[in-house]
């Protein structure tokens, strides 16, 4: 995840000029409201590098200067709407001026799939596989919409 996001980050250098001023510091990840049939989910440490990435740090080496609260009571539902381009509902506490970066970083950065995908398959294919994965997603979508919606026999919703 942090390969990933270190991608998408390096093909922006404003992105990365942006978090360049917060090299050092830490932002947390907590994902609230996990359910507890699952194994629990850790924190995820973020420490900004002096280029502007992010690389994982130990919770004990530093206090962190913005916690993000990430609400994953249906992480199934949280997935999905990753994979759709939706912002999930998110709560931050800290430093005000990180957290206009990240809350930036958030709106603004976006992975160009089929731009990476043209280097390994060329354009053409890489377009037509882009659009595959937008209509699956998409088709995705709406089945999980239509479960969320559907009642059973006795009237309750699932």
């Amino acid at each position: 995840m942090i390969l990933l996001l270190n991608h998408v980050l390096s093909r922006e250098s404003h992105a990365m000029a942006r978090l360049q001023p917060f090299a050092g510091r830490l932002v947390v990840l907590h994902l609230q409201n996990w359910p507890a049939l699952l194994p629990a989910a850790p924190d995820l440490a973020l420490g900004v590098t002096p280029a502007g990435l992010f690389e994982r740090q130990d919770l004990s080496e530093a206090a962190p200067a913005l916690r993000l609260e990430l609400d994953a009571a249906n992480p199934a539902l949280l997935a999905l709407g990753a994979l759709l381009g939706e912002r999930p509902s998110v709560s931050v506490q800290g430093d005000a001026a990180f957290a206009g970066e990240i809350s930036w970083l958030m709106e603004n950065l976006r992975w160009d799939i089929e731009d990476d995908l043209a280097t390994v398959v060329g354009p053409a294919a890489a377009h037509q596989l882009a659009n595959w994965g937008r209509a699956a997603s998409t088709a995705v979508a709406a089945l999980a919409r239509g479960a969320a919606a559907f009642k059973p026999a006795g009237g309750k919703a699932a």
